[in-house]
C-alpha cells in the first residue's frame, strides 16, 4: 500500500506547465506543521498531472491550505555537472481546496477599516419561525 494523505499550506502559486501531447503539469511544496508545541515545518514537493493540475492552478495561490492524497514517488536525474539528484515527491490524486486563493484574498483585505458598519438588530421582532406542524421538517 502507497498511500499519503497530507494537509499543508502552499509556499508559493503554483504555475502550469503544458507539456507534449496536450498534458498538463503542476508541482508545489507544502508546509505541513510537525505538531502543536513547535514552530517546525516539513516542505513536501508535490506533482499533479492532467485537468486536476490545470484546476488547482485555477483556484490555489501563495498560502492557499490544502489537503492532498496521493502516492509516493521516488525518482532520480543527472545534473549538467554528472550529479545525480534524487527527488522523493506526492503524486497527487485528490485535492481538496480548504482555503483558495480567493478566500484568502478576501481575508486580508477585511480589516476593521474595510468591514462595513452593521446595524444591531433586534432578533424578536425582526425574525419569525415558518408555519410547520410539529410532525414536518422545514424543507
Amino acid at each position: 500500500m502507497n498511500t499519503v494523505s497530507i494537509i499543508g499550506r502552499m509556499t508559493k502559486a503554483p504555475q502550469l506547465k503544458h507539456l507534449s501531447e496536450g498534458r498538463m503539469q503542476t508541482s508545489f511544496v507544502l508546509a505541513v506543521n510537525k505538531g502543536y508545541k513547535t514552530d517546525d515545518a516539513d516542505f513536501v514537493l508535490c506533482t499533479i498531472w492532467g485537468k486536476l493540475a490545470e484546476t488547482t492552478v485555477k483556484y490555489c495561490g501563495k498560502a492557499s491550505l490544502v489537503g492532498i492524497s496521493g502516492r509516493l514517488n521516488t525518482r532520480s536525474y543527472e545534473k549538467g555537472d554528472g550529479t545525480r539528484v534524487f527527488v522523493t515527491e506526492v503524486v497527487v490524486e485528490d485535492i481538496r481546496f480548504l482555503v483558495t486563493k480567493k478566500r484568502n484574498e478576501e481575508e486580508q483585505n477585511n480589516t476593521p477599516t474595510n468591514a462595513a458598519h452593521v446595524q444591531p438588530r433586534d432578533e424578536e421582532t425582526d425574525f419569525e419561525f415558518p408555519a410547520t406542524q410539529s410532525n414536518q421538517l422545514p424543507v
